[in-house]
């Protein structure tokens, strides 16, 4: 990862656990990389997944990103299938954790939503080949890499289904959150996948309405678009 973006991981990973999390959200279970090797190899394999994509990213690949030799990578996995599986939870956790961090100072389901999802779109502008190695090449790295995702998705969907809480009026049916979280993650991939290396930020105003809609109406949803704008 950039200099810039591992600082913030790093500052976001401190900050989770420690009480910070929004009401209602859990914390992240962030798992301690006990070696400096071991991390800076999950972090090359992510950046080389991001650059060339999962099929070309091969272990020397990888290494070029380190200046590790090839003995410190076998000394930590097995093969390349191995370290991405474990460099896509690396990744996850730490986007969580930045996430989470950002929202823990709001209130309301709403200003959760709008500081995390914010966090999340600047880690986007920041790293996307991270987000093309955790969004869209995961995809070519099989079905184990699918249900982390799946898994990682569910625990968003939860999140979001979190405003059914808040929202004074008829609920929607139990299936918006699902459609909320698909449609987001369905233009960010699509961004991420055409080459997109920033504009994330600016996605949020959308976002927001299209999230709060469901549970809150046009008006309020109206008034989060132009929140988000500001």
């Amino acid at each position: 990862m950039g200099r810039q973006a591992a600082t913030k991981v790093r500052a976001g990973a401190e900050g989770a656990g420690t009480g910070g999390q929004a009401a209602g959200t859990p914390a992240p279970k962030l798992r301690l990389v006990t070696s400096s090797k071991r991390q800076r190899i999950l972090e090359g394999m992510l950046e080389a997944v991001g650059e060339v994509g999962y099929d070309a990213a091969s272990v020397r690949t990888v290494l070029g990103k380190t200046g590790l030799y090839r003995q410190a990578f076998y000394d930590n996995f097995a093969d390349r299938d191995a370290c991405y599986l474990e460099a896509f939870d690396f990744g996850v956790e730490r986007l969580e954790a930045v996430v989470l961090t950002a929202a823990a100072g709001e209130e309301s389901w709403q200003g959760r939503l709008r500081a995390g999802l914010g966090a999340l779109l600047d880690a986007l502008d920041e790293e996307p080949d991270i987000g093309r190695a955790l969004v869209v090449e995961v995809h070519a790295a099989g079905p184990e890499a699918l249900a982390k995702r799946t898994e990682a998705m569910r625990r968003v969907t939860a999140f979001v289904d979190l405003a059914r809480a808040e929202a004074e009026d008829e609920s929607p049916p139990s299936i918006a959150p699902e459609g909320i979280v698909a449609g987001i993650h369905a233009v960010i991939h699509s961004r991420l996948a055409t080459g997109a290396d920033d504009g994330f930020r600016q996605l949020l105003p959308e976002f927001m309405y299209f999230a709060v809609l469901p549970y809150f109406g046009a008006e309020v949803a109206s008034a989060e678009m132009q929140a988000a704008r500001a």
